[in-house]
């Protein structure tokens, strides 16, 4: 297909969204195609037909899947999809290894309906019509301060601990602070674990998000339960006003102490809340007002949307909105996270232009808050290091990336303390991992930086599987210098340095001088390049 469309490959590249070398290796078979949206785009590019497209589809499958008794192990490594673009939303973050002869035969028809019903009925056109050609970056903004506190992790523990490594805001959730623990019988409070958390936040000087859920049984007796095994219940309470009285004792004990509440874990997942939209939104309004009068100053932030991967997801989501749920709140949460662990973190940017999108759609333009992740994720197998460390650091570049097209103002990594998770920053009791470092690390880049711009690949000149922000960054003598922070989502690419370059600094804290016009290799490790501020002007 790629010879019959006469295209080169630096053509093909640029319109599937992927480098030259990977396009390469895919037409040629030195590399298999990880992902069916891959696959089409890369057809579609080419000028196939949709009878063409299914047949490949066929043929791609099989090859993928030779014994139909098993699926991939989900452990196992694979060169990463485009983040631009995922096949099959549904897919959960977590898949058993393997499946019955039915299920994968089932798999594979649905997989080829999908596609079928995505290209349209028979006869229609056999290529979409190009997408309009916009060069530079994704977003320009006059400079703009990267605040410490969009570094932040979610605490899972109750001992008062922090991290050993620098962050800029905490969040407290599964370290027993849910409502049932704090609250076990009517009007008796048990504050000790709470006492511990914020009162060490408070010592090193870290806003807390305190996060609001978890009915007690004796509150909703006949409620679903909630994920957890203390018998939370998974729904507003049977008589609101016991919510408005808890709400409202804790925010007066901890006013001035506590920055901020999110009103509920997760608003749309049934793991966590069973209750229809209305009543959602009249627990956020209750609780709002509860919070404002005992503490004015408080941040309200509405229930956590998560599982926006699906149809579902965004649909609850969208009732939130248009129902005026966000009307009662100063800020939006979401759950940014990719679909498992091993996708590339780039792959979040999509969830958050899903979620900006239904909110504006229903007039709403909240800032918004990352705040956590999905259910499954302890399902799911650890990450080697390298990628921890990769994949950490990229977490929070892509909480900067969003901050001007997505409004994303801060990211809640989850979590610290919790040794069970695929990416582990710090285990209770133990040192902070390399990853957490290299997260330190971009922290001591980023101390006093601007933000002013970010893009990728061909529309910033760079290969197509580049990613940059632009900054200023303070030098050791406090002075100004412009500086680019350069990574890939997969892969390695040669690129230029920047006009005025003069450092290459690595997360391992390894810094090298280099010249205007060299050729750095970037990988998915997270370079800074910085230029003299003689020389400095606008990146290239």
């Amino acid at each position: 297909m790629k010879k019959r469309s006469g295209q080169s490959y630096t053509d093909l590249a640029r319109k599937t969204y992927l480098s030259s070398s990977t396009l390469h290796r895919y037409c040629t078979g030195k590399a298999r195609i990880p992902d069916a949206a891959v696959l089409t785009r890369i057809a579609r590019a080419c000028g196939a037909t949709d009878q063409e497209i299914v047949e490949l589809t066929r043929a791609w499958l099989a090859d993928r899947d030779p014994e139909p008794t098993q699926l991939a192990d989900p452990a196992a490594p694979t060169e990463p999809a485009d983040p631009a673009v995922r096949a099959d939303p549904e897919v959960g973050a977590f898949a058993p290894a393997r499946r019955s002869v039915r299920r994968g035969r089932a798999l594979r028809v649905a997989a080829v309906a999908l596609l079928l019903a995505a290209t349209g009925p028979p006869g229609g056109p056999s290529e979409a019509a190009p997408t309009q050609w916009v060069s530079g970056p994704s977003w320009v903004i006059a400079p703009k301060p990267v605040e410490p506190t969009r570094f932040g992790v979610t605490v899972n523990s109750n001992t008062g601990e922090v991290p050993g490594f620098r962050v800029g805001s905490v969040r407290f959730w599964d370290s027993h602070s849910r409502w049932t623990q704090i609250e076990p019988r009517p009007g008796e409070y048990d504050w000790s674990a709470t006492d511990r958390l914020v009162n060490s936040a408070r010592r090193a000087g870290l806003p807390a998000l305190f996060v609001l859920g978890g009915t007690p049984a004796w509150a909703a007796p006949d409620a679903p339960r909630m994920a957890y095994p203390d018998g939370s219940r998974a729904a507003a309470p049977d008589d609101l006003r016991h919510w408005e009285r808890f709400v409202g004792t804790l925010a007066e004990r901890y006013r001035g102490r506590i920055e901020a509440y999110e009103l509920w874990p997760n608003g749309n997942d049934r793991r966590y809340y069973a209750g229809d939209t209305a009543s959602l939104v009249e627990l956020t309004r209750v609780a709002s007002r509860a919070i404002r009068q005992a503490d004015p100053k408080a941040v309200v932030v509405c229930p956590g949307m998560g599982r926006l991967w699906s149809d579902e997801g965004r649909d609850l989501l969208r009732r939130f909105a248009e129902a005026g749920g966000y009307a009662h709140c100063d800020v939006a949460a979401v759950k940014l996270h990719q679909r498992i662990a091993s996708d590339p973190p780039e792959t979040v940017l999509s969830i958050l232009d899903s979620a900006y999108k239904i909110m504006h759609g229903a007039g709403v333009h909240p800032p918004i808050w990352s705040t956590g992740t999905t259910h499954d994720l302890v399902l799911e197998h650890p990450l080697d290091e390298a990628r921890a460390i990769d994949h950490a650091v990229r977490f929070f570049l892509a909480g900067i990336y969003g901050s001007a097209s997505g409004n994303l103002q801060r990211t809640y990594f989850y979590a610290w303390g919790n040794p069970n998770l695929p990416i582990v920053l710090q285990a209770v009791g133990g040192a902070p991992t390399k990853a957490a470092l290299a997260v330190e690390q971009l922290q001591r880049w980023l101390a006093r930086a601007r933000v002013r711009a970010c893009g990728k690949g061909a529309a910033i000149r760079l290969p197509a599987n580049v990613w940059q922000c632009e900054f200023t960054v303070p030098d050791a003598s406090g002075r100004q210098q412009d500086a680019v922070v350069r990574w890939t989502h997969a892969g390695t690419a040669s690129t230029p340095a920047p006009p005025g370059a003069a450092r290459l600094h690595r997360l391992d804290g390894v810094s090298t001088p280099i010249s205007p016009g060299d050729f750095l290799d970037i990988g998915t490790r997270p370079v800074l390049i910085t230029r003299t501020p003689a020389t400095a002007g606008p990146p290239s």
